[in-house]
């Protein structure tokens, strides 16, 4: 009878190393996403929501 083993170890501490990557990367993205979509909105609808234009790159951030 075979026995088959597995240390799966390397794995998760391959994932650690990338986890600082991958989390920028997602946030870089939820960024983009947010100044694209107030980008998009009128004068008049940011100022229903309490925003003007120049504050959309500083909203994107502070996400």
């Amino acid at each position: 009878m075979a026995v088959i083993t597995s240390n799966r170890s390397h794995v998760s501490g391959f994932r650690g190393f990338f986890a600082p990557f991958v989390a920028a990367v997602i946030a870089w993205n939820d960024q983009r996403a947010t100044r694209a979509a107030l980008s998009q909105l009128s004068d008049r609808e940011l100022d229903d929501i309490g925003l003007s234009r120049g504050e959309i790159d500083h909203v994107s951030r502070s996400l």
